[in-house]
């Protein structure tokens, strides 16, 4: 092996879209592996390559893991992008989670029947605008300091630019009312790894398509 992480999920965003975030916020490198049809799948699951027969799949530091947070937890310590102590860690657990929260609603919004698009999209805006947003807009103003926790880049911060920007494809003008978000946002992606993140080539994946959605669909079919 090359030593770089390696990553087995689908040519999507899905559960790896935040981890892949995280490692190139980090400035690591790695390799990924696409999953294309359900006998791939199924090889992995009884190989005993997954603990809980699930991807995300990332091989790092000689370990197989599995589980979204466990992996993004283990890569934030690692990268010295988990706070400094035991309470600054709590606060970026705590924000972290919030942010998973509205990233779900994106997540399961192309899997939504035709009929029910709208209405789940309107339900986003409505959490984004007057639950999460409002949230790091308050935390951002009392902070007074350029992240989230502490004055230091941390994986809350790489959580809630992935989330600004997933919202923003959806509602543009979603945060028109969030003055301390929009410098945020600004700040972030002018951040050398962010912005060779965000250039066309780099390992982030487009927005789900019907293609991604039907490719999801055939190898998870149980």
């Amino acid at each position: 092996m090359s030593g770089k992480p390696r990553l087995t999920y689908l040519n999507g965003r899905g559960r790896m879209e935040p981890i892949r975030w995280l490692l190139a916020a980090a400035g690591v490198e790695f390799e990924e592996v696409f999953l294309q049809t359900k006998e791939q799948y199924d090889k992995l699951i009884k190989d005993g390559v997954l603990l809980f027969q699930q991807v995300p799949l990332v091989e790092i530091d000689g370990m197989k893991m599995v589980q979204t947070r466990a992996i993004l937890s283990y890569i934030a310590g690692k990268y010295n992008l988990y706070g400094k102590d035991l309470k600054e860690r709590a606060l970026i657990d705590m924000y972290v989670e919030g942010i998973s929260d509205l990233m779900q609603m994106i997540l399961m919004f192309p899997f939504s029947p035709p009929d029910a698009k709208e209405k789940n999209l309107d339900s986003i805006k409505e959490r984004a605008t007057n639950r999460y947003f409002p949230v790091f807009e308050k935390v951002l103003k009392q902070h007074g300091q350029d992240f989230l926790v502490g004055n230091k880049f941390s994986w809350a911060d790489v959580q809630l630019i992935e989330a600004i920007l997933a919202v923003e494809e959806k509602i543009p003008a979603v945060l028109s009312g969030f003055p301390q978000l929009q410098a945020f946002k600004t700040k972030m992606s002018n951040m050398p790894t962010i912005k060779k993140f965000l250039q066309p080539g780099s390992p982030r994946k487009p927005p789900p398509d019907d293609h991604y959605v039907e490719t999801v669909l055939k190898v998870f079919k149980r």
